[in-house]
Order: structure tokens, then C-alpha cells, then sequence
């Protein structure tokens, strides 16, 4: 494009301009500044407008991540002020956790595994021993083979860790 095309542009649309009526004029000159209009609220203000009305859902959202983010603090430095268990002491309160759910739980150890073999355990009752296990005995689950039964029962196997035979009495957990 040569630098005299934009004034070749510019007079031609000068040209048609000056053809046209004064209403039409006056139409065309209300039509770009509807556009204008348009396009200003379309780039300024109709995203801050959207931002504004999203932000009390945000900011709730964001609450809520901070209120799970500080319960998770909590256990975190609750489970690092807790006194560490040996091997010895760990499988003591998993057995002791256990001889309540009768039939329900066989446990089979192996030197730092420990299997549990489930059978027809309510749901409910799996998840409050699993939480016992953790946080009592300090095991920690490596692997599981569950079969959900009839209604909320479930059948399988679950492979604990205990903690290692020389672990510290104090200290963060396994």
C-alpha cells in the first residue's frame, strides 16, 4: 500500500459523505456512534461487569480451600507431635483394633506387611477401622483388592505397612 492510498480512501469517502442527504448523515453518524458505544462495552465493561458478578462465588470458594487447607494444617502438625510407634507396639493396637470385627478381619503378618483378608464388612465400618489403623497403629495401606458385595458390604484384601522395626519414638510418622 502506497502512502497516497489512505488519502485516495480518505476522499472518496469524503466524496460519498458529501452525496449523501442530511438524514442520512445524521443515520449513519447515530450508527457509528451505537457501535462505538457497543464496542466500548463489549472490550471495558462487560468483562469487569462479569468479574464483579463472580466474585462473591470465588471468594466463598476460596474460603471454603482455606478452611480445608487449615483442618489440613491441623492434622499435619498434630500427626507430627505424635509419639511414633515400633513395629511391636503398632501391630499390638492394629490386633487390638481388630478382635472386635471378629470374622469380618484376618490378619496375617509379614515381616513389615501386614494382610488383612475382609470379608462381608459394611462399608461404614471399613472406613472407621482404615481411619483407626492410620492414626492409631500407624499402618499405612500399599495395596487393595476389594469386591463391593450385596447392598454396602465388601470382600477383598488389604495389604498394611507396618512402621519399621527401628523407628524412633519420636518423630514424624512412616
Amino acid at each position: 500500500m502506497s502512502a497516497a492510498t489512505p488519502n485516495l480512501i480518505r476522499t472518496t469517502l469524503a466524496t460519498r459523505w458529501a452525496k449523501l442527504s442530511p438524514r442520512e448523515q445524521r443515520g449513519l453518524s447515530w450508527l457509528g456512534v451505537l457501535l462505538a458505544v457497543l464496542l466500548f462495552w463489549r472490550i471495558a465493561l462487560a468483562p469487569a461487569l462479569d468479574t464483579l458478578r463472580s466474585s462473591e462465588t470465588q471468594r466463598a470458594q476460596l474460603a471454603q480451600q482455606l478452611a480445608q487447607m487449615q483442618a489440613l494444617e491441623v492434622q499435619v502438625q498434630a500427626l507430627q507431635q505424635r509419639h511414633m510407634l515400633s513395629r511391636d507396639e503398632a501391630l499390638r493396637t492394629l490386633q487390638g483394633l481388630s478382635q472386635p470385627l471378629g470374622k469380618q478381619l484376618e490378619l496375617t503378618v509379614q515381616g513389615e506387611r501386614v494382610s488383612v483378608q475382609i470379608k462381608a464388612m459394611p462399608a461404614q465400618t471399613l472406613a472407621q477401622w482404615l481411619n483407626q489403623a492410620r492414626t492409631q497403629a500407624q499402618v499405612l495401606p500399599q495395596e487393595a483388592h476389594w469386591v463391593r458385595q450385596t447392598g454396602p458390604q465388601w470382600d477383598g484384601t488389604l495389604v498394611l505397612r507396618l512402621p519399621s522395626a527401628n523407628a524412633p519414638n519420636k518423630g514424624s510418622t512412616p
